[in-house]
């Protein structure tokens, strides 16, 4: 497991986050992807129970196949207090650090967290898919903004979640009969694009493969950490 220093230049206040996010918003380009992805990843990051230090994860696999090929590990000093809206700042640095540490750099990265589906449309997702300049995706457990039906009990089933009018992602069921996830596009993707490589990368369970291993990791990062283990 690698450590990563805090960014020195991160916002510290509510405040200047959101006058970062607005300005970040401006830079999103939902454009479709240069080629079939071969390499998708998942990403996660946990914070310890003092909420002092986080652990980012990144689980590579070889797509359409999903045999995993490599992970990477990061902890670091939580940057940013928790916020509605603003997990990003949070997470968004050591996620960068994990991807950092990869020998071959993914096509897409899904991310546990919403893409534009956000007040100011600058998510974990989005915001990650800027810092590093890749292709993102955000799939997130609950609906943080906007509106929409649920869809049919089907696996593959969705409605569309729209926020003032405008689609900004999916309410998408992956498992038959089990609680849909919220994608939306996060950066340098279409929300098509976002629904089949979703689907693509589910197995047995709900959360899509990649996503899963990451967070799987994360946790046990956090579990082997010294200063965890000491609370």
């Amino acid at each position: 497991m690698g450590e990563a220093k805090p960014p020195t230049d991160w916002p510290k206040t509510y405040q200047e986050a959101v006058v970062l996010q607005e300005e970040l918003c401006q830079r999103v380009r939902l454009v479709p992807l240069p080629r079939q992805p071969r390499l998708v990843a998942g990403a996660d990051a946990i914070c310890n129970r003092a909420d002092t230090r986080i652990f980012g994860a990144v689980a590579v696999y070889r797509y359409p196949e999903l045999e995993l090929i490599e992970e990477a590990g990061v902890a670091g000093e939580c940057p940013f207090p928790y916020r509605t809206g603003l997990l990003s700042f949070r997470e968004v640095p050591i996620l960068a650090a994990a991807l950092a540490q990869l020998k071959e750099r993914p096509d897409v990265v899904l991310v546990d967290g919403q893409g534009i589906a956000h007040p100011r449309g600058l998510g974990l997702a989005t915001h990650l898919g800027l810092v590093a300049d890749i292709p993102t995706i955000g799939v997130a457990k609950s609906r943080l903004v906007g509106i929409g039906e649920e869809p049919a009990l089907a696996a593959g089933s969705y409605n569309h979640l729209i926020l003032k009018g405008k689609i900004v992602g999916l309410i998408l069921r992956t498992r038959t009969g089990i609680k849909p996830l919220y994608v939306s596009p996060g950066h340098r993707i279409t929300l098509p694009e976002c629904l089949h490589i979703t689907l693509g990368c589910v197995t047995k369970y709900r959360i899509p493969l990649p996503v899963r291993q990451a967070d799987l990791l994360s946790r046990r990062l956090r579990r082997l950490d010294p200063d965890e283990a000491l609370a």
